[in-house]
Order: structure tokens, then C-alpha cells, then sequence
């Protein structure tokens, strides 16, 4: 390991991104932090230039000091490639955003005295309007923007997305980093798991980050098929934890949960999707089609997971959440 410490480590996890990974560079250029920070982007197998891109920023940005590439490809997934480059960072904070989106230019000097004040993970707020157009917003929920996120079926515990998120590096350890087998949602895990641990997550309105959502029928497609089977993952993976939470009297969790927490979106989702094919014919704009294209890659994903059974959270053990062994 490194021995000379940084304030934080920004890790990008990137795979054929050249095409928007140099905007996400030169707003990172533009950061007005002043403390001593690295950026780590991971390469997570990528067929593109990539790698050039990273090669060749510090000539073009030369506030990218200590930019560094970490050949991420011995395992596919964003996971494992955020866990390649932590591995190898030098700050005391990870600091996460994704190589398609953009942070705003106060986004570390927003985000890293939340970390200190509150001795927490911190996660930002999500901006989607700069990057994207009203036919792409309209067709799909936007969230993470007025505060954290809950979702099924630990919808007591808050989580944020890892492109807008900061860890203290030692909670990151203890976690035991993100679970490699996660193929999505893998953030969602992460923020979980460290509560049950005992850490805590915080949300930052003013640490901001552009997102940017893929723009195509089939792009909408891929991410509602990838949330609706991380969606599934999560709820094999923390079936004992909901069990143990459900109170007394049989009450499920469904009608146990606080409005904000949509613990039956799911279901609703794969309900809505006979009514969906009846709204085809009535198709009138570009973000009609994105929405269609969204839930039926989520029902698509929800009734025909795919990935590896993930290894379920025992809540035993004063709430630590540890993995049951042999799972």
C-alpha cells in the first residue's frame, strides 16, 4: 500500500467510455477543492480508446495532477472495478462518480466536509436535467434528487448510487468493499450492508452530479432489464433481514412500509406490463417509447434473472449483517 495519504480518491469506474469520459475529466479539472486528492479511472475491460483518453489528460488537464489508470478487466462489472481501483487509492475518502455523467465543479468541496461532519457515508444530489432531453426524462423516475433512496425489501435502511457517492476508505475496508457477484444495484448492497454494520449514510444536497441516461429505446430497455434483476437479487439476498424486521402479526412488508419506501414497485411494474402493450398503438412521442422500452426490460428482467444466487445477510450477530457462510 502507498504510504503517502490523501484528503480522497475520486474512483471512476469505465468501460468503452471514451466518448464521455473526457467531459467527466475536464469537470474534474474544474473542481475548486484544495485539498490533496488523485483520480483513479477503472478500466473495466474496455475495447474503445479508453485508455488514451486517460493517457493523454494530464497534457490537456494539467489540474489532473495525480490522474492515474488502473487496468480493471481480470473481472467484469463496475464492482469489481471500483474494488481494483480502491485497492489501490491513497485517500482517506473514496469519493465515486461514473464516467458518463458530470460533477458539478464544487462537488468535492461540498461532498467531503459532509463526510467529516457526519463520520458517514455521504451521497449527493442527482441532476438530471443538463444532460438529457424532456423525451428521455419523461419516460422513466428520476431519483436521488431531494434526498436518499428506499427500496425493497430492506426499505428501512436508505441507500444512494455510487454516482454520487463518498466512503471514508476504512469503512470501505470493513465492508469488505462492493460484492463482486453484484452485477446491479451493487450500491444499493454496499450502502446496506455498512449499516448493518454499524456506519451510517448521510445525503448532501449540494454535492451535485449531471447524470446523463442512455437516449435509445434499447439503452431503456437494458437499464430497466438491470434494475428489475438487481432488484431480484437484493431480495433473495436480504430475505432474512426483511423476515427479522416484519413485525408481529404477520404484517408483510408491503403493508408495513412507509409511503416513501415503494416496497411493491416490482410488482407493479410487471402488472402495469399487459397494460403497457395496449399503450403501443398510442404511441406519440419519442419518450413513450423510452418509458414502453424501460418497463418491459424491467418486467423482461424481473421474471427471467439472471447472474449468480447471491450468498444471503444473516441479521444475527448484534445486526452486523454478516454473509451466511456456505450460502
Amino acid at each position: 500500500m502507498p504510504t503517502m495519504r490523501l484528503d480522497v480518491s475520486v474512483v471512476i469506474a469505465a468501460r468503452d467510455a471514451a466518448a464521455t469520459l473526457p467531459a467527466q475529466l475536464r469537470a474534474l479539472a474544474r473542481q475548486d477543492f484544495a485539498g490533496d486528492w488523485e483520480v483513479l479511472v477503472a478500466d473495466n475491460g474496455s475495447r474503445d480508446a479508453t485508455a488514451q483518453v486517460v493517457g493523454q489528460a494530464p497534457r490537456r488537464l494539467p489540474a489532473l495532477r495525480e490522474l492515474r489508470y488502473v487496468d480493471a478487466s481480470a473481472q467484469r462489472g463496475a464492482g469489481p472495478a471500483r474494488n481494483a481501483a480502491a485497492s489501490v487509492a491513497r485517500g482517506d475518502v473514496l469519493a465515486f462518480c461514473d464516467a458518463d455523467d458530470v460533477v458539478a465543479d464544487d462537488w468535492l468541496r461540498t461532498l467531503l466536509p459532509a463526510v467529516h461532519r457526519t463520520d458517514a457515508l455521504v451521497g449527493g444530489r442527482l441532476e438530471w436535467q443538463r444532460l438529457n432531453a424532456a423525451s428521455t426524462l419523461s419516460s422513466r423516475a428520476l431519483p436521488q434528487t431531494d434526498g436518499l433512496q428506499h427500496s425493497a425489501p430492506v426499505w428501512w435502511l436508505p441507500s444512494a448510487s455510487s454516482s454520487n457517492l463518498a466512503v471514508p476508505a476504512d469503512a470501505f475496508l470493513r465492508v469488505g468493499g462492493f460484492d463482486p457477484v453484484a452485477r446491479y444495484l451493487e450500491d444499493t448492497d454496499l450502502c446496506w450492508r455498512a449499516q448493518l454494520g454499524g456506519a451510517s449514510l448521510h445525503y448532501e444536497h449540494d454535492a451535485v452530479v449531471h447524470m446523463r441516461l442512455r437516449e435509445t429505446a434499447r439503452g431503456a430497455f437494458a437499464q430497466g432489464r438491470g434494475n428489475a434483476s438487481g432488484q431480484r437479487w437484493l431480495q433473495s439476498r436480504y430475505a432474512l433481514v426483511a423476515a427479522q424486521h416484519r413485525p408481529a402479526g404477520g404484517a408483510d412488508e408491503c403493508s408495513a412500509a412507509p409511503r416513501h419506501a415503494p416496497a411493491s414497485m416490482a410488482a407493479r411494474r410487471v402488472r402495469r406490463v399487459r397494460a403497457e402493450a395496449a399503450a403501443i398503438a398510442r404511441v406519440r412521442a419519442r419518450g413513450d417509447v423510452h418509458a414502453l422500452a424501460w418497463n418491459w426490460g424491467f418486467a423482461y428482467g424481473y421474471r427471467l434473472p439472471t447472474g449468480p444466487t447471491p450468498n444471503p445477510i444473516d441479521p444475527r450477530g448484534g445486526g452486523r449483517g454478516r454473509i451466511v457462510s456456505g450460502a
